[in-house]
């Protein structure tokens, strides 16, 4: 699978309803074509516990290296993106939340002094939680109660949850008060990044070059190498080839059309070179991942593993 997203990068699952909007999921990277989940966002916050394994996990310009114990915040609206640190597995639980949960009324003493000073700070996009240190082991703490509810929900479910969170969420507004918080180095720079995937994402399946996804950003060819490659930690061809694969992987699953045609159709002119890029990726040849799909294979669904 991989997250669905539309143009503007926006995820296009609902998490929860306007009744309880809220979330919880247990996910693991291996369930990620790749063992990653592309760029995006969404209005709701996210918190993130790590179970078991490690995750690179990106938000805006700042990238966390998460290990199990570790838990994560990010803010509404901010890009994040998470994959594989030395192909290892990672499993992990996420609670996603609408502001509105927090506060309730619009325009309220609770959105307006205690929800939107977060929501509006550009610098506090991300937070890390390790155990090590005093104000986010509480904040682990709490995330582990609300694993515990995901594992064996209780009869008064949502209003735990909403104790739990309204918890973590002071704990959060604590430290954003007490700190003062480095300025991202641009303000335009996820803006620009988002333009830079989002000409990708649409024109992907034709022949582009570097400059013209230059060009449409208003940047020299050197500079949006440079700009990319600090914000995504690859360079703007690697990343245009591993999401061409990653866009024929549903293509040879429903095996409507031959290799060749998958590639051709992903904007690859070469069928061998396909070949040799999807070996790197998906550690398989096209022909091998086309094989678990058939009719006469029925393998056993996968799910979510409890802890120890």
């Amino acid at each position: 699978m991989q997250i669905q997203i539309n143009e503007d990068k926006k995820e296009l699952k609902q998490h929860g309803d306007y009744t309880f909007p809220v979330n919880l999921s247990g996910e693991m990277l291996s369930r990620y074509e790749g063992g990653a989940f592309f760029w995006h966002w969404h209005t709701e916050i996210e918190l993130t516990l790590v179970l078991k394994g490690q995750i690179e996990y990106r938000v805006n310009e700042r990238t966390y290296h998460l290990k199990a114990g570790d838990g994560l915040f990010c803010n509404s609206n901010a890009m994040h993106a998470g994959m594989r640190i030395d192909n290892q597995d990672c499993q992990y639980f996420s609670t996603t939340f609408h502001p509105r949960f927090l506060y309730g009324f619009e325009n309220s003493i609770l959105q307006t002094k205690y929800v939107d000073p977060v929501l509006n700070a550009p610098a506090f996009s991300s937070a890390v939680f390790l155990s090590s240190e005093e104000w986010t082991s509480e904040i682990l703490s709490l995330l582990r109660e609300i694993y515990a509810l995901y594992l064996q929900p209780a009869p008064d479910q949502e209003l735990r949850l909403h104790i739990l969170i309204s918890e973590i969420w002071r704990h959060l507004y604590g430290h954003f008060t007490s700190c003062s918080f480095e300025e991202p180095s641009s303000s335009d720079s996820i803006g620009r990044l988002k333009e830079i995937l989002s000409f990708i994402h649409t024109s992907y399946a034709k022949q582009i070059t570097l400059e013209e996804i230059a060009d449409h950003v208003h940047l020299s060819k050197s500079e949006c190498c440079r700009f990319f490659k600090r914000h995504m930690n690859m360079t703007v061809f690697d990343y245009l080839l591993y999401y061409r694969i990653q866009q024929s992987l549903p293509l040879l699953q429903e095996g409507l059309c031959t290799i060749s045609k998958a590639a051709e159709s992903c904007g690859f002119s070469n069928a061998c070179y396909y070949g040799k890029l999807f070996k790197r990726y998906m550690n398989c040849t096209p022909r091998q991942y086309q094989a678990r799909f058939r009719p006469d294979r029925h393998p056993s669904r996968e799910t979510f593993p409890q802890t120890d």
